[in-house]
């Protein structure tokens, strides 16, 4: 692709190979299960999923390059069945002539009904073409079962610190407009906040800042420099309709701190700027349980059910139960514990690996596995008197770790008061 000085800063840093990508190593290094996949020459259809700006597309073309594949490219905003259509009869037409394992990318797959989806199947099924979806959205509510089931799904990563400003100092050391100033990175906490870890947002909201302050021979960058400059920056930047991802966040932060009013209008924002009522309504389920969670469990039934109402209902009316459900979450009850518990648990899993299952909890469906004890010692608790005896279900190991700490919220409190009452103050 023929590049120009106007071409925007992250489209000239598109690396060109492999070796210049920067992240997403869990699935790319050596041994990895992506990378693996590659160096055998037998990639599986996927689903790249991750937020914007990690590097979805471009990987989607250097797995193309690297295998000699031919690449056919469709978005899902702009493509329909017939395009669909039209590329695997190309295919299909080219024959024994065609390369082997032709490549449909389809960017935004998440935007494609079912019916566009489902025109897809008997192409991947058969190995016509090999599909690479990318979605910012959760495949699995998002991609039909019976195409998902057909695809390996790779989950890519917002990009770290490091990777950051390998990005940027690449970009400074290579990009043949940056080069001709002299720039110094002298601090990078404020440029880096402001890009959330969106490797395009980060480039192009870097490449504004340089055009603001271009006029000087050497362009220190500091926190003072990109925070005076970000106000201007982010407005030239917004123009190009990358808002989605800040805005939802100012929803849901409205909702956790209590403010319905703030969380109606980032919500009036999204529904003037169409955005896709289903997201809403999943975020909603989100907040619900992990910053309402035990203090007021209804607030999870209110976001499932607005979810399903909104199915039912369509649009514009769908505005209304969202509106609803958001100041239903944003005046209720906060807590976080039952986030924190799980996250404390997943912790201490990475920490001690696959701990064996005490004996006495184990199933035991054979002769031979009843006879070397499992299951042996298990304390049914409906025996009991109030449905309930002490006992330990945890590994020895970790035995007597508590993950459930109670916030202020008065439900986990009351929560905290049934553990401690039930296990003589065993988890204090």
């Amino acid at each position: 692709m023929n590049q120009t000085p106007q071409t925007p800063l992250a489209e000239r840093m598109r690396p060109q190979s492999l070796d210049k990508y920067i992240g997403q190593q869990h699935v790319l290094k050596k041994g990895a299960s992506l990378r693996s996949a590659m160096d055998a020459g037998m990639i599986p259809s996927m689903i790249l999923w991750g937020p914007p700006g990690v590097g979805k597309t471009t990987l989607a073309y250097l797995i193309a390059k690297e295998l000699k594949r031919e690449i056919h490219t469709l978005s899902a905003i702009s493509s329909g069945v017939k395009d669909v259509r039209e590329i695997i009869q190309r295919v299909e037409n080219a024959g024994m002539f065609s390369q082997k394992g032709t490549i449909l990318f389809i960017d935004e797959i998440h935007r494609f009904s079912k019916a566009q989806q489902d025109s897809l199947l008997g192409a991947v099924e058969k190995g016509t073409v090999t599909l690479i979806g990318a979605t910012t959205e959760n495949p699995s509510f998002e991609v039909i079962s019976a195409l998902l089931s057909r695809c390996q799904v790779y989950t890519l990563q917002s990009h770290g610190k490091e990777e950051l400003l390998a990005l940027l100092e690449q970009a400074i050391a290579e990009d043949v407009e940056l080069k001709k100033k002299k720039i110094i990175l002298k601090e990078t906490n404020a440029l880096l906040a402001i890009s959330g870890g969106d490797a395009r947002k980060l480039l192009n909201v870097f490449e504004i800042i340089i055009s603001i302050h271009y006029q000087k021979e050497t362009i220190e960058i500091t926190n003072e420099l990109v925070l005076g400059s970000a106000q201007q920056s982010l407005a030239m930047y917004d123009k190009n309709g990358e808002q989605h991802y800040d805005i939802i966040s100012a929803f849901i932060k409205s909702i956790r701190g209590s403010d319905p009013n703030g969380a109606l209008y980032w919500l009036a924002r999204m529904i003037e700027g169409g955005e896709d009522p289903k997201f809403i309504a999943r975020r909603l389920l989100i907040s619900a349980s992990e910053d309402i969670g035990l203090a007021n469990p209804n607030a999870l039934l209110m976001a499932n059910n607005t979810f399903q109402a909104i199915s039912t209902i369509g649009w514009p009316e769908s505005r209304i139960v969202l509106a609803q459900c958001t100041i239903y979450l944003a005046t209720s009850p906060k807590g976080n514990a039952a986030y924190m518990a799980i996250n404390h648990a997943q912790q201490l899993v990475k920490e001690t690996g696959d701990l064996p299952v005490p004996l006495h909890l184990r199933n035991a469906p054979t002769k031979l596995m009843d006879e070397l004890g499992y299951g042996e010692g298990y304390l049914y608790s409906h025996d009991y008197p109030g449905n309930f005896v002490e006992q330990e279900f945890l590994p020895d190991k970790i035995r007597n770790s508590n993950f459930f700490k109670a916030g202020s919220s008065k439900k986990e409190q009351e929560i905290d008061q049934i553990i401690q009452q039930l296990w003589n103050n065993k988890y204090k």
